[in-house]
């Protein structure tokens, strides 16, 4: 049987993004940089990073930035652990602007890859379940990808790849999950920033402070907020019935 060399070169250069994706999420575990996205990792090195960004001055902003969007990519864990130490590096606010900057691009990297190489594949396994969440995106995409990322409940690799089933444009993509992702950054770039101070008084710090109701709930009230135009509008057209 002879292969159409044609048809085949295209369907692996769509593959490709995935299988670097891929090996680069095996490789952080299987050689060990994982060690290093720990509060333990940030709590030892704070002095030696703070040092760094003294010295490299702007330039740090960037290397923080692309490599948030590496991780963010690679889907590894640590995204929490990264907005800590952006917050404790550089400040809340120009902290988290970094934080958030670095996972859109790196969140836009997975969206990308997983529309042109696994779309059609993953929609076929999903079945009824991707189904059901088609109609909603379709009418209201911004609507429920802003709700998807302001509830922290959902994997951040998980809200990545179903945008990308569901055909969401990409513009609507990158501003929902880039205004999506804010309150939580917040939250961690503010635990980071005030890192220092915590570890002074001989303090623990918890990633799992956006669980605590004094943030959780704000933070689900606004997803709650986002889909009201939505439950309004359904609301409308069953009482029209």
């Amino acid at each position: 049987m002879t292969v159409n060399r044609k048809k085949l070169i295209p369907k692996l250069m769509k593959v490709i993004p995935v299988f670097i994706l891929a090996f680069g999420f095996a490789a952080f575990f299987f050689w060990g940089p994982n060690r290093y996205f720990s509060l333990a990792a940030l709590t030892d090195n704070r002095d030696l990073l703070s040092d760094w960004v003294a010295q490299a001055g702007a330039f740090s902003w960037l290397v923080y930035g692309g490599f948030y969007a590496f991780v963010t990519a690679f889907s590894v864990p640590g995204g929490a652990v990264m907005t800590i130490l952006g917050g404790f590096l550089f400040g809340p606010w120009l902290g988290g602007t970094l934080s958030v900057v670095g996972a859109t691009v790196g969140a836009t990297v997975v969206f990308l890859a997983a529309r042109y190489a696994v779309a059609d594949f993953l929609k076929a396994k999903l079945g009824s379940s991707l189904f059901k969440m088609e109609k909603g995106f379709n009418e209201n995409p911004l609507t429920y990808l802003l709700f998807l990322r302001l509830i922290p409940l959902f994997p951040f690799w998980l809200i990545n790849l179903i945008p990308a089933l569901l055909h969401v444009p990409i513009k609507i993509y990158i501003f929902g999950t880039a205004i999506g992702i804010i309150p939580g950054t917040l939250i961690y770039s503010l635990l980071g920033d005030g890192l220092g101070a915590l570890l002074a008084a001989g303090q623990d710090i918890n990633p799992g402070i956006i669980f605590e109701l004094r943030f959780l709930l704000p933070v689900c009230g606004l997803g709650v907020l986002v889909l009201m135009p939505v439950l309004y509008k359904k609301f409308r057209g069953s009482s029209a019935l």
